[in-house]
């Protein structure tokens, strides 16, 4: 497969303007990373315009920051991945920072009419995106395209989750209820879940079921060491199933969500965070220890640092001194990377009431946010008037 070599020069030669009755030609970035591809096909599919996936794979290059490769395809790898040729789209979706560039060189070929909507934080300046999907973990500032959200936009279609429930109500039922889902994750950077955490997480949920006389719903994930899944498997005493993640084996995690009336979560993944909130269930939080290396502490002190020079009004953007401005720059460039915190994430679902810390009590609270994959998808549409 060969792509079309990317210039130094305004390269408009390929655009083709569309109709404004036409429907909208829609192109999908997505990678290996399935919890960016599920956000992206969410998206597409609540705008309910035709759209094609193009999946991409990247040579050694992706490795360069964004601000070095600028808006070209040299990052990809020109035989593996899906071919991206005129006709242009009208919009492009995308997530990661791998995307980044060849979105960008996507809108230049079209002659800057293709429309660039990214998902998470984009790694590259926010004025060339036309619309950001973000989260509290990414600590975007806040700007006329960015649109903060308190949850992912990852859901889960509702025909996947009838087939599940049917696959395993019998046998799950067999347990005591109210059925409590322990939902899994592992150590990702800075996050790490070792042994002893994993057992001070299977007491303190091993509790929360017995207390109430029920049942937990285990579940691990691709990311959960052995030895962890052996250490968390041995603190539960509780009746319970107990489901070791295996490639290839059947899941019953969509089931869980489906049976499960209330919800432990480890706190490294917004994804599975934001799938048990979406069901309107208690949801309980358990933060992973952090190992912050250097780089990542002095991140965190100078996003504190830069955060006392933000003062937000009462209704509006926020004005922004200059330490604000610049390390907003420096994260825009790439040259900040360590940027994601999840209990900022965290903090945002225990302030609306979706969301507690293991240990304390639940109470639903009435400040419960809009559909968010609703405001995304007004927001993408009022893209094109």
């Amino acid at each position: 497969m060969t792509l079309p070599a990317a210039t130094g020069t305004d390269e408009t030669e390929d655009a083709v303007p569309s109709a404004s009755a036409a429907p909208r030609r829609v192109w999908l970035l997505t990678t290996e990373r399935a919890g960016d591809r599920a956000q992206v096909l969410a998206l597409a599919q609540a705008l309910g315009w035709p759209f094609e996936e193009k999946r991409l794979v990247f040579n050694k290059r992706y490795k360069l920051p964004n601000v070095v490769l600028g808006a070209s395809p040299r990052s990809l790898d020109r035989e593996a991945s899906s071919r991206p040729a005129p006709p242009w789209p009208d919009l492009v979706i995308a997530s990661g920072r791998r995307c980044t560039p060849i979105a960008r060189w996507i809108r230049k070929r079209s002659g800057g009419r293709t429309r660039l909507v990214h998902i998470g934080r984009p790694w590259a300046p926010l004025q060339h995106f036309d619309l950001i999907v973000t989260t509290p973990q990414y600590c975007l500032p806040r700007r006329s395209n960015v649109l903060h959200n308190t949850l992912t936009l990852n859901r889960v279609d509702p025909a996947r989750l009838a087939e599940a429930t049917d696959a395993w109500k019998s046998q799950l039922g067999r347990l005591p209820k109210p059925h409590v889902a322990l939902v899994v994750g592992g150590s990702a950077r800075p996050y790490h879940l070792d042994a002893a955490t994993a057992r001070k997480l299977g007491r303190q949920a091993n509790a929360l079921a017995a207390a109430a006389g029920g049942s937990l719903l285990v579940t691990t994930s691709r990311r959960t060491e052995a030895g962890v899944v052996d250490a968390l498997f041995e603190a539960i005493s509780c009746p319970a199933y107990r489901h070791r993640w295996t490639e290839g084996a059947e899941n019953p995690y969509f089931a869980f969500l489906s049976l499960a009336d209330s919800f432990v979560v480890t706190g490294d993944s917004a994804s599975m965070l934001s799938e048990a909130c979406a069901t309107g269930k208690p949801v309980f939080v358990f933060p992973l220890p952090e190992r912050l290396d250097r780089k990542m502490r002095n991140a965190r002190r100078l996003r504190a640092l830069a955060a006392r020079h933000r003062k937000r009004p009462d209704a509006g953007r926020e004005r922004e001194g200059w330490l604000a401005r610049a390390y907003d720059s420096l994260v825009d460039l790439g040259l900040i990377k360590s940027t994601r915190d999840m209990s900022q994430f965290h903090r945002s679902l225990i302030d609306r009431g979706l969301a507690v810390r293991l240990g304390e009590t639940f109470a639903a609270q009435a400040d419960r946010p809009a559909d968010d994959l609703e405001r995304a998808t007004a927001r993408v549409r009022a893209l094109f008037p």
